[in-house]
């Protein structure tokens, strides 16, 4: 009886690993949980998609009011003031316009990548990329951290719990991990009743901490007083609230997301992908509604928890250190509800952590593929998933699970990517010829990027992992690039007539092209040509050549397509023309494609380039030009195994 060999548990490993790596990046797209819904019109109603993104934003309730009576003391309620100004009347034009500019959820990388070409564009992008997934990372541990406190301060567990919180911390990322490595689905219905839940908590608390301050009246005579000793007048207070707003950066969190979250919204029936304005318009209202709840609990959680929990329980130990709110619940509403406000807030964080890695996951396919700056298996979820985790486990294990060491590094990747908005849409509308607009958005611009410089002066944390980040991205993308450096990155091939009809003739005969730089394009350019490569090659007189000739456009392009154009030069010269971002490429294209069209085995012709070999295949790196003839018969190997396929390179 026969057997079926079983393939090696190694093999089903790695089929398993990189399970959908051929079907992702398709159409020039993106696959994951913020990827276009198909059909485009089909979505959710925007204020469900505001729970999506709510599930990040309004977590940070769970650390903000701590974080902000660390940072301002007494003084809380006016910096959060302060800070909710900015939201209003910075953070959100900013994005409303981000969401006009970028309707498939783009973002203000995309807008910026659009500005800038070449190798400056793709290390720009490369910068911002780092500073984004320091934000992401840092949501995931930051909220990782802040869960695990929620858990080990719980009345209940403090004692079986104690110390452990670390170990709690880890296993919380590692849960995360392991829920994408099995496969995540986006789960809007899970996220609004995350939402709904959380907020209708926060509201009670809230209601029954106003209802203390407003019963005991000596509280607020007590803070004012205390306040007005401490320091003077309200200029005083509003000029040492600007001071210490970049501690409170951390409430601006989520306007990324949201607009990250735009191919969701359901938008209009008549809605189109040039033009989804019911689309814009609904996201619109999502950003506005989430800022505006997200302002109200920022003042109120501010000034109850300034007002009625001791300083001493905000500092590192204390019974409200990284959770505020939950002192106030068990406090005023006993354990009970203190309990279940516990249980919904480690939901939420937890559930924050889930965004932030499918954001990753999502943002770094969107770009580093198409860069060529990708290892093969990035394309796949699991690797990626495993790569995120471990350095989830480093950040953590880095800060030791505190949230408040933690809070520098996640305000500046906040604040360098609002700022990098901010400037995007100032030159946008710069572009657009909105004087006002651009003046108003000069100013935010100039906002965000003090608030961005004061935080990493004060909180250098921040820039250091953003800068290990950014590190780290460039060489392995750079490796990856080199690595990748003689793969054939055209994704197609198409010929205008003339060109076909070029083909058509030579397939009677041997296919012979000759590589020509192009110069002046005379006659007397081409006939030299020929007389050289007749004599380098030893070839008689009858043999008949098509000239090929490539103009390299933006180098730092990885794959695009290639569009031959044939004509007809001097009356006598037949010459196909071509425009990619590197020569060789086009030009093993080309063959293969002709030899796919014909049946036939074309040849083709070089000069040696002169020059030292290593500096020509900079060149060839860098700029797409140099070490032409070699490199185009390595592309050739690489893409065609069978060495009697393979079009034939002859170099004289």
């Amino acid at each position: 009886m026969a057997t079926t060999e079983r393939p090696p548990s190694t093999s089903r490993l790695r089929a398993w690993m990189l399970e959908g790596l051929s079907d992702m990046g398709k159409g020039g797209g993106h696959t994951g949980p913020h990827a276009e819904p198909e059909p485009p019109h089909q979505g959710q109603r925007w204020w469900r998609v505001m729970c999506l993104t709510g599930v990040d934003y309004f977590s940070t309730l769970g650390y903000q009011p701590g974080i902000a009576a660390l940072a301002a003391g007494l003084l809380s309620p006016v910096a959060t003031i302060v800070l909710v100004v900015v939201t209003l009347a910075g953070a959100l034009p900013v994005y409303r316009r981000v969401a006009d500019e970028s309707p498939r959820g783009e973002g203000s990388i995309a807008m910026l990548e659009r500005l800038l070409s070449f190798w400056q564009g793709k290390l720009f992008v490369l910068t911002l990329l780092g500073f984004a997934a320091t934000d992401f990372l840092i949501t995931i541990t930051l909220s990782a951290a802040d869960a695990s406190t929620h858990l080990v301060e719980n009345p209940h567990l403090t004692e079986a719990l104690q110390g452990k919180q670390m170990l709690i911390t880890l296993f919380l990322v590692a849960l995360l991990g392991a829920v994408f490595l099995k496969g995540f689905l986006e789960a809007v219905g899970v996220a609004v009743a995350l939402v709904g839940v959380y907020l209708a908590l926060n509201v009670v608390v809230v209601i029954t901490g106003l209802w203390h301050v407003v019963t005991a009246g000596h509280v607020i005579t007590d803070w004012s007083s205390a306040l007005t000793a401490e320091h003077g007048n309200v200029f005083v207070m509003i000029g040492v609230a600007l001071i210490v707003f970049p501690k409170l950066a951390l409430g601006l969190s989520g306007f990324e997301t949201g607009v990250a979250v735009m191919p969701h919204v359901q938008g209009d029936a008549d809605d189109t992908e040039e033009h989804p304005r019911g689309r814009i318009r609904d996201t619109k209202k999502l950003l506005t509604t989430a800022a505006l709840i997200m302002s109200c609990f920022l003042i109120t959680t501010s000034f109850i928890t300034t007002l009625l929990i001791p300083e001493k329980e905000f500092r590192t130990g204390g019974d409200a250190n990284g959770r505020a709110l939950a002192y106030l619940a068990h406090e005023y509403l006993g354990n009970a509800f203190g309990t279940v406000y516990d249980v919904s807030t480690i939901a939420i964080l937890w559930f924050a952590g889930a965004s932030a890695m499918a954001g990753l996951l999502n943002l770094m396919p969107r770009y580093l593929p198409r860069y060529g700056m990708a290892p093969h298996w990035a394309r796949a979820v699991r690797p990626m998933v495993i790569v995120f985790t471990l350095v989830a486990f480093l950040v953590t294990w880095i800060f030791d699970a505190n949230v408040d060491k933690q809070g520098g590094a996640y305000a500046t990747g906040v604040l360098v990517l609002i700022s990098s908005a901010a400037i995007a849409v100032t030159i946008a509308a710069r572009k657009a010829g909105q004087r006002g607009w651009t003046i108003a958005f000069a100013v935010i611009s100039a906002v965000f990027l003090y608030t961005t410089v004061v935080n990493v002066i004060e909180r250098p944390d921040g820039v250091k992992i953003g800068a290990c980040f950014i590190a780290g991205i460039i060489l392995v993308s750079l490796l990856s690039r080199l690595a990748r450096a003689f793969e054939l990155r055209v994704t197609s091939v198409s010929l205008d007539p003339m060109a076909e009809r070029f083909i058509r003739d030579m397939a009677s005969r041997k296919m012979r092209f000759i590589a020509n730089e192009p110069g002046h394009r005379d006659k007397a350019e081409y006939r030299d040509k020929i007389d050289q490569i007749r004599t380098d090659n030893d070839m008689p007189e009858q043999e008949d050549f098509v000239f090929v000739e490539v103009t390299v456009t933006d180098p730092s392009e990885f794959e695009a397509s290639l569009t031959v154009r044939g004509e007809v030069l001097h009356e006598r010269y037949r010459v196909l023309t071509l425009e990619s971002a590197s020569i060789p490429n086009a030009l093993a294209a080309l063959l293969l494609h002709v030899r796919d069209v014909t049946g036939c085995t074309p040849h083709i012709y070089f000069e040696w380039t002169e020059g030292n070999p290593f500096a020509n295949f900079l060149r060839f790196f860098l700029f797409g030009q140099g070490e032409v003839a070699p490199v185009t018969r390595e592309v050739l190997r690489e893409a065609e195994p069978d060495r009697d396929r393979r079009p034939r390179v002859h170099t004289g």
